[in-house]
């Protein structure tokens, strides 16, 4: 059983694939920030304007600044 085990290591059977293609899994070409989109830095800093002015409105009224 052990003499299988050894016989099957040295025949390398997990041995690298030959192939001579590279494949890349990051596209290249384009413009990324952050690995980012433009759409998906766009919805972000609307995102990040709204929670801005919802804090900032949120602060007002708990300073007691303004009122209703």
């Amino acid at each position: 059983m052990f003499d299988d085990l050894r016989q099957q290591a040295t025949e390398g059977d997990l041995a690298e694939p030959e192939s001579d293609e590279v494949e890349d899994t990051i596209p290249v070409q384009g413009n990324y920030f952050l690995g980012m989109t433009p759409q998906q830095r766009f919805l972000l800093a609307v995102m990040f304007a709204l929670w801005v002015c919802i804090m900032g409105a949120f602060c007002v009224l708990a300073t007691g600044k303004v009122g209703f």
